[in-house]
């Protein structure tokens, strides 16, 4: 063992200096961030407690010593520093901000990853510094690179980018990385080949991580300083063999590997943060500092997941979502800017986002109030956009069988109505707008205004407006208004414009009747007042 070690040191000697000079040309001396005080994220799909156990047996290790641990004959390029530490790929540099964001591509983009890249990236640059986006697919039957591009493509739609774009960093592809890791725990002690008892369909021998069994304290910039006693973990699995490490090794090493200066994430992952500063000191790496943000909950206030009640970032952009929308919703989930202000564009976002005003407890995600916001930003949209939407609808309301001048005239009242684009097809189907369509059928008694004595009374007020409209040479909601608006303060306006407005629609809830009228046209319209003038004269 001691010849081993003695053959990695010398090894790394030209190495070191090597790294030594990098470092003073790669690395110039910044000040260090008065922000770096509250990084933010959420709920990153890694993998569960239950799932970290998976296929391991229970922990009756009959231990075997480090000492006993094959010696291996390797080469130069050891992961053994001079300093007796884990060379990084990548010098840790407390003065250059870097995070992370590492998604599992074993589904669709889920809002809490969205809101975990949003957070990490307003902190990234408001500091100056860098984000990495790295895949933790080591699920190898979940993990699909269709969902991969899926992640890209959503966190692209919502205006997010990243420092590695050229080069996506996989773990699957760092698994020699991981095995010279293991190689140095155990050839330092911290690390063991564990055979453990036998069961049917299980493994014999795992890699657990030897427990120094003491207290890990570390100070979360949101929740203040966090003790666990370590005692309880036990020696836990870091790897399943040396060629199949589990999640708390892995990701560890992708931190020291790229040089992750502080770990912005979700509060399900508090409870992994001892396993793995134990695993950081062991190979000899800087602590990072951490950050962990409240979680996502639904409107019941239970946890917000993807298999309970999370909509994914695709859906969202299908239902005709603006990802500017989406984006500013999200930031407000957990985070508070200090003030009454809701509307944020990505500029304005990261000159005020501030950890130290994020939130300790559950953040709600209300899809009543991403349709407001959505709405409000409907009506920001440039002209050029504007347009955009308004052809969508036009094209959403000829699909569903209005001629194209009624589809134009109709375009600008379904705008004022929708929060979503999605939202024109639920008015076409719910038959909300069916009456402009075809004449509707109602029962006569829904012309009564609630104030109003009679019927009769209603077919005088209709027959005067019809008296009132009927000479009209330009028809367009101002002149109809200006010809019946007087009338209708002098008898009462109820009187006057509800029958007027359920003549036209056979509704009790619809746009006011002046906007009916000049969609539907003079000729229809005098039609309309027609026939319910008749259909009172039937009730008589």
């Amino acid at each position: 063992m001691i010849r081993f070690l003695i053959k990695k040191l010398r090894a790394l000697l030209k190495r070191q200096m090597r790294d030594i000079a990098l470092y003073q040309d790669t690395h110039p001396t910044t000040p260090v961030p008065t922000a770096v005080a509250t990084p933010v994220l959420t709920p990153v799909q890694e993998p569960s407690e239950e799932e970290l156990e998976a296929d391991i047996p229970s922990p009756k290790a009959i231990g075997v010593d480090a000492a006993d641990a094959p010696a291996k004959e390797e080469v130069a390029d050891s992961p053994v520093s001079v300093a007796g530490a884990f060379v990084p790929m990548q010098a840790f540099n407390p003065n250059v901000v870097i995070t992370r964001v590492p998604p599992s591509p074993t589904g669709s983009l889920h809002v809490g990853t969205a809101r975990t890249m949003l957070f990490n990236y307003l902190f990234a640059r408001q500091n100056g510094g860098k984000l990495y986006l790295r895949m933790e697919d080591t699920d190898k039957e979940r993990s699909k690179i269709e969902h991969e591009a899926d992640i890209i493509e959503g966190l692209q739609w919502l205006g997010l980018t990243w420092d590695n774009s050229d080069t996506i960093y996989r773990q699957s592809e760092q698994t020699e990385r991981y095995r010279e890791a293991l190689e140095y725990l155990i050839a330092t002690g911290t690390a063991y080949v564990s055979k453990e008892a036998a069961e049917e369909g299980k493994r014999a021998e795992v890699i657990r991580f030897k427990n120094p069994n003491k207290v890990v304290t570390f100070t979360d910039i949101i929740r203040g300083d966090i003790s666990f006693d370590t005692t309880e973990l036990g020696d836990f699995v870091i790897a399943k063999s040396l060629d199949e490490p589990l999640y708390h090794l892995a990701v560890v090493v992708d931190d020291i590997d790229m040089a992750i200066t502080h770990i912005i994430r979700g509060e399900d992952h508090i409870s992994n943060t001892p396993r793995q500063i134990l695993i950081q000191e062991a190979l000899g790496a800087p602590r990072p500092q951490y950050a962990h943000v409240p979680l996502l909950l639904g409107e019941d206030k239970a946890k917000l997941s993807k298999r309970k009640g999370a909509k994914s970032i695709d859906q969202f952009k299908a239902e005709g979502y603006l990802p500017q929308a989406v984006l500013n919703f999200l930031a407000l989930l957990g985070w508070n800017p200090g003030d009454d202000r809701e509307l944020f564009s990505l500029e304005e976002l990261i000159t005020a986002f501030s950890l130290e005003n994020v939130q300790k407890g559950g953040a709600v995600f209300s899809e009543t109030k991403l349709r407001w916001f959505n709405h409000e930003y409907l009506k920001l949209l440039t002209p050029e956009a504007q347009k955009e939407l308004l052809n969508s609808i036009k094209a959403a309301l000829e699909a569903h069988g209005a001629p194209k001048a009624l589809a134009r005239s109709l375009t600008p009242l379904v705008s004022e109505r929708i929060d979503i684009l999605s939202d024109v097809t639920k008015l076409l189907e719910s038959g909300e707008l069916q009456y402009f369509f075809e004449a509707p059928t109602y029962d006569v008694n829904g012309l009564l205004w609630k104030k109003a004595e009679s019927l009769a009374e209603m077919k005088t007020h209709l027959s005067a407006v019809r008296d009132m409209i009927a000479p009209l040479e330009t028809w367009t909601l101002e002149q109809i208004k200006a010809v019946v608006w007087d009338y209708a303060g002098e008898h009462g306006r109820g009187n006057v414009l509800w029958p007027f407005r359920f003549a036209l629609s056979g509704r009790e809830q619809s746009p006011d009747p002046f906007e009916i009228a000049e969609i539907l046209g003079k000729e229809e319209t005098l039609a309309r007042i027609d026939t319910a003038v008749a259909r009172i004269n039937e009730h008589a």
